[in-house]
């Protein structure tokens, strides 16, 4: 399995969550063994221009706080992008880091349908528009080179066009939408027939007596035999073993509980973040 994350510029520079995940990338318990980021850099966030949202030259900077390598490549040239990607693919198997891939390229059209470019960025638009697209750039190599013929071609292209014509008069005959066939976790018999949720009573969770002070005297005790505990950590587990014996329960002690009773039960707990190691809270 390999992550692949599919970013646009302007998020990768402004979204908090990209610089917080390159710092959870290479924890021990989160890691995912490196993950290629795939930023589509079309130099334009919505109507934004780079200067104006943000301090660094290239939007791929906020990578640099884990040293992940940055390939910047012309999105133009298709080869180099595919050489690039195949780089990026084979640093990830071999050293377990992010790596990105900066795809420098345009936006020919508005943000929506609703966004007209010439408005805001006339001068980056005039240029684009005298820009020969991609498809036709590459095509016109490849004929050149004798690589591929121009009725090779135009006989992909119009059977790329068949697939999504098809797909578009099929997409008339659906007259129902399905949105639980979207849904990743459908709940079953959660709501009635006519929509409204059930009611919303839990079944009871309660578990015997013995069983809860049997959890209190695990949590008050050192598992191992002629182990210096630390004097403070001590006087905790004495009072804590006190709080079991006279049927008290203070917060610690409660989740401990909680926790013992999910595990006596076979389900596997796992605590992550910060402070869980040393259970200060």
């Amino acid at each position: 399995v390999m992550s692949i994350l599919l970013h646009g510029d302007a998020a990768f520079a402004g979204q908090g969550v990209v610089y917080e995940t390159f710092h959870l990338s290479d924890l021990p318990s989160y890691t995912t063994n490196g993950t290629i980021h795939v930023v589509v850099n079309n130099q334009i966030g919505f109507t934004t221009d780079p200067r104006m949202a943000r301090s660094s030259p290239y939007p791929t900077d906020v990578a640099r706080v884990v040293n992940a390598p940055i390939f910047h490549v012309n999105a133009d040239d298709p080869e180099a992008v595919m050489y690039v990607c195949s780089v990026a693919a084979e640093w990830r198997n071999t050293f377990n880091k992010d790596v990105v891939v900066d795809l420098v390229c345009y936006r020919r059209r508005g943000h929506n349908e609703m966004d007209e470019p010439m408005f805001t960025q006339p001068l980056m638009y005039k240029q684009i528009h005298k820009q020969v697209p991609v498809l036709k750039k590459y095509a016109d190599k490849l004929i050149a080179d004798g690589t591929v013929t121009l009725q090779e071609f135009e006989e992909e292209i119009a059977k790329y066009d068949r697939i999504c014509e098809e797909a578009y008069t099929r997409s008339k005959d659906n007259k129902i939408l399905h949105i639980k066939h979207w849904l990743d976790s459908p709940w079953p018999g959660f709501f009635t027939v006519d929509g409204e949720p059930k009611s919303m009573s839990c079944p009871p969770t309660g578990i015997p007596e013995e069983l809860l002070t049997h959890i209190g005297n695990v949590a008050s005790s050192v598992p191992v035999k002629d182990f210096k505990i630390h004097s403070g950590l001590s006087r905790i587990l004495k009072a804590r073993l006190e709080m079991t014996k006279n049927r008290v329960v203070d917060w610690a002690l409660a989740e401990y509980m909680a926790f013992g009773s999910v595990l006596k039960e076979g389900i596997h707990v796992r605590l992550s973040g910060q402070d869980v190691e040393r259970g200060t809270f």
